[in-house]
């Protein structure tokens, strides 16, 4: 056990591995470029004449990184950092980027980069309301192969824990902007936590001091290089470190607009400098000097350019030896076979996700280190547990759903079997039936974050798609059961729907549909459309057009033909025809007698007499006697006036429980082919 600056403990899981010679790596890339085209606004695609210029994000940059040191990639914004990070990571489409990227002097793509490396992105993306401990825990179940056993899995997220200093916040909630939890820094190390939990052989990290105080900074700085210090090759970028931070950084690589402008020591920078005609005064950070100095050169009409020659000459002349003069020693070492390598690197405990003894070949590394039905219980299991912890979006729909219960129930009180009762029928099964769709649209904002978490855990592959997808619907099932008998049992009997136990209970299922439905389009919009705002237009504009077309405000065989393909789409259709029909499907109950066929027109404002008068001229017209008593209206007949016997009531229920699985099926379509994690 060794104890950091900053009570930062690290704790050797294997000693014996610890004390041993470490495995050599070395992660080369040479003459790397990539070039992308600005493209050209509209929707037709650009002419000959008006092509916009490529662009060169990475022009011939070579390098390298080893075990056990920390390579810094610097520069101004848009001088290509991140690309580069992600060129190493391989993140971007092979067919764009040119060069070569080699560990051991093997190529580096595929499988086999995402199964022993590790990309921790610049923002911070967890479950606020899961301990750290929590956190790093489920990352060690989705990370470790099931053939290690819970306690050594737990024994390893400990070890995480001291090394990462993160021991008194362990059980300390991640937190976010409404619930507080652990600092900005600590936020960080988790993050990493989450990453490195399987030992990777390569850690990339984009910017990880972003945002951070000096101190907390520098401790970050301090865990990755004990982390390289372990047997890891550690590439990050950053934007401009303090002094502390540079002293502790092993090679630097600065970058001006896709091009090297200096490879070395951190020490190389001040005989660099000086040899350059622009020596850095004592009492100056290096780093923020050789950024000032590159910044004012990108100004000029060929920025940077005598600066990228100059760093050139000095690779290959006598003052670069002075800055490399113990690499080629080093690169003795680097004789292992790749294969070799990554096998003697698992018997020794780092895990590469999926593995579990033995050889690694290109071929045989497993993409993901747990069959999908443990994705699944992990991914429910954390879903439920954060969920738990914050009920707050469960009791708003709870909320919505019983005020607007109690609105609907009160405003239609013990409906009568009349025409006006009718229409008020009518009136309340359409606003129920689209409050469903509504309410569910509250979670957006959920759906929107745990994409954005998705989409950081699945750059290493850490489970399959379809297991979010499945997960996902799986935990948002249940809530949506309390909310339909909640809805249910305040309006079924307060509006005096009919037809007993076996009516409330397909009334019931009509409304959980729904929801199943609602909550399934919404989750696909969410993965569409990744912005909270613009997704809650997107779904209140669809949900209108749905209610629209539903068949309340005009009757199916009233739409014109050209939109009745939109009336068969709508979610809202099949619904409220299931519970419609499922109020007036007895034909025996009548809805209308006698005198009440005279509501609502002119004859209705006349008196009882001369309303049966004309009843008695119209029964005598017809051959059959009309009494103020005699039904003229029953359930059947509403049923064919509003056009809504087409599909029956079961078959709508069971449609409509579909829509929610084909929306989710399109949620993992967009999934699989909208989240790549690459640059094309």
């Amino acid at each position: 056990m060794a104890i950091l600056p900053g009570d930062c403990v690290v704790l050797d899981i294997d000693d014996a591995a610890a004390q041993s010679t470490p495995v050599p790596y070395a992660l080369t890339f040479t003459d790397l470029s990539y070039t992308v085209g600005s493209r050209r606004a509209g929707l037709l695609p650009p002419l000959p004449t008006d092509a916009p210029p490529a662009k060169a994000l990475l022009d011939g940059i070579s390098g390298e990184a080893r075990d056990g040191e920390v390579l810094a990639v610097m520069g101004a914004s848009g001088s290509g950092k991140s690309t580069l990070l992600d060129a190493l990571a391989g993140r971007i489409a092979r067919g764009s980027l040119r060069g070569r990227v080699e560990l051991n002097g093997e190529a580096l793509h595929g499988r086999r980069v995402r199964a022993i490396s590790a990309y921790v992105m610049q923002d911070d993306l967890l479950y606020p309301m899961l301990t750290v401990r929590e956190t790093l825990m489920f990352a060690a179940e989705f990370r470790l192969p099931r053939a290690l056993s819970p306690d050594k899995k737990r024994a390893r997220v400990d070890a995480r824990i001291g090394q990462l200093g993160l021991a008194r916040a362990a059980d300390t909630i991640v937190g976010d902007e409404a619930h507080r939890g652990v600092s900005g820094g600590e936020r960080r190390r988790v993050s990493i936590g989450t990453d490195i939990v399987h030992d990777p052989i390569l850690l990339f990290l984009d910017e990880p001091t972003s945002g951070l105080d000096s101190a907390s900074a520098f401790m970050v700085v301090q865990v990755l290089r004990r982390i390289a210090q372990s047997g890891s090759v550690i590439v990050m970028t950053i934007h401009q470190p303090s002094a502390r931070i540079l002293n502790i950084l092993d090679r630097l690589l600065l970058l001006s607009r896709g091009r090297t402008v200096y490879a070395g020591t951190p020490a190389g920078l001040k005989p660099f400098f000086s040899e350059f005609g622009d020596p850095i005064p004592d009492n100056e950070n290096p780093a923020e000097f050789a950024l000032d100095t590159i910044r004012e050169l990108e100004h000029q009409p060929d920025g940077a350019a005598m600066l990228v020659k100059f760093s050139s000459r000095w690779q290959s002349s006598l003052g670069a030896l002075l800055d490399t003069k113990d690499d080629k020693d080093r690169s003795q070492r680097c004789t292992m076979p790749l294969e070799l390598a990554i096998a003697e690197s698992v018997s020794r405990g780092k895990l590469v996700a999926g593995s579990g003894s033995g050889t690694l070949s290109s071929t045989s590394v497993p993409t993901y280190a747990n069959p999908w039905y443990v994705e699944v219980w992990v991914l429910m299991k954390r879903a439920f547990t954060n969920t738990r912890r914050m009920p707050e979006l469960f009791v708003m729909r709870l909320g919505t759903i019983m005020v607007t219960g109690f609105i609907l129930a009160t405003i239609f009180w013990r409906l009568d079997d009349t025409p006006k009762g009718v229409q008020e029928r009518l009136g309340f099964f359409a606003m129920a039936m689209s409050t469903m769709f509504y309410v569910c649209a509250d979670a957006l904002p959920v759906f929107v974050q745990e994409r954005h978490i998705y989409l950081r855990e699945t750059a290493p592959t850490a489970y399959r798609r379809l297991s979010f997808v499945f997960a996902n619907a799986v935990v948002a099932f249940p809530p949506l059961v309390f909310l339909s008998l909640a809805f249910a049992v305040t309006t079924f009997f307060a509006v005096g729907l009919a037809g007993g136990g076996g009516s409330l209970l397909l009334f019931v299922l009509i409304i959980l549909a729904s929801f199943w439905a609602g909550s399934g389009f919404v989750t696909f919009l969410s993965a569409v459309v990744p912005h909270v705002m613009l997704g809650y237009t997107v779904v209140v504009a669809i949900l209108a057009y749905f209610l629209l077309f539903s068949g309340f405000f005009i009757n199916r065989d009233r739409i014109p033909s050209y939109w009745i393909w939109f009336h068969y789409l709508s979610l809202v259709k099949y619904p409220y025809q299931a519970v419609l029909q499922n109020e007036f499907r007895d034909a025996a109950r009548c809805f209308s007698r006698g005198v009440e066929m005279f509501d609502g027109t002119p004859i209705g404002a006349m008196s009882k007499a001369v309303k049966l008068k004309v009843l008695d001229a119209i029964g005598a017209t017809l051959g059959a006697p009309l009494t103020a008593e005699t039904c003229v209206v029953t359930g059947a007949d509403v049923l064919a006036q509003q056009a809504v016997t087409d599909i029956g009531r079961w078959k709508c229920l069971l449609v409509t429980v579909a829509f929610g699985f084909f929306f989710r099926f399109l949620f993992y379509i967009v999934l699989h082919f909208g989240s790549k994690n690459k640059r094309r």
